[in-house]
């Protein structure tokens, strides 16, 4: 059994590519650093449309993946060789998918209820389904999703900052970890999904909530409601 954070991030900022290029060794060693402490055997690199491989530590392995962003939501691409670049939007959830099969990949609904409609698409021969740690409390949806579409379930952190990794995870049944064997224990099932519930994540959470709720109060006073402050017929949001 092994405990690996399948949707984790070597970086907090998105584009800039040559930026991220130059950041991104850096990013990987805090990310494995600190999955370690967390008690994980290993990590699976999702960057936004783009992957680039990395040496794994000698505790923490470090899998190859990637986010792609299709014309309907995210679906992470997890195996022995996912596409090195896609074009954000390029692709459909089937096309994606297709992508991901051709070389020998699974491929999984990311946060299949934020910002996403991929979970509408019943004929898509997904692999898995995934629990975002960024937002547990869906979990009895999406684990009502997967079970209609029978489907397993697996967990990812979606972490883009390092202290945020494993806060989803994934137990994973295999007798070793390697990118192929991952591939085979999600399509047979050999996963489980889980979320941290320690004090560390607890707080974690609370605090992100918070900031959530005080951004919603900033956006509300910062945008109108329309017809008031805002030209006839103009809606500001």
């Amino acid at each position: 059994m092994y405990a690996v954070d399948l949707h984790t991030h070597t970086r907090f900022f998105h584009g800039r590519r040559s930026l991220g290029d130059r950041f991104d060794p850096l990013g990987v060693r805090l990310l494995a650093w600190l999955a370690e402490r967390r008690g994980l055997e290993g990590v699976v690199t999702t960057n936004h449309d783009y992957f680039t491989p990395f040496e794994s530590t000698a505790n923490v392995a470090t899998l190859p993946g990637i986010e792609i962003t299709t014309s309907r939501g995210h679906v992470l691409v997890i195996g022995p060789d996912p596409p090195e670049e896609t074009e954000p939007g390029a692709l459909t959830p089937a096309e994606a998918v297709d992508l991901a099969h051709e070389r020998d990949c699974a491929a999984i609904v990311a946060h299949p209820f934020r910002n996403s409609t991929v979970r509408e698409l019943e004929e898509i021969p997904f692999d898995a389904i995934e629990v975002n740690g960024k937002h547990p409390r869906s979990r009895p949806l999406v684990q009502e999703l997967a079970e209609s579409r029978d489907l397993p379930l697996v967990g990812g952190s979606d972490a883009h900052y390092p202290f945020e990794v494993g806060r989803a995870y994934t137990v994973v049944d295999a007798e070793r970890l390697t990118p192929a064997a991952l591939v085979e224990a999600i399509r047979d099932g050999r996963v489980d999904a889980r979320v941290s519930q320690t004090r560390f994540d607890q707080l974690l959470r609370r605090g992100y909530r918070a900031i959530h709720r005080r951004k919603r109060v900033i956006d509300a006073i910062e945008r109108p409601t329309p017809g008031v402050g805002s030209p006839p017929g103009e809606d500001s949001s």
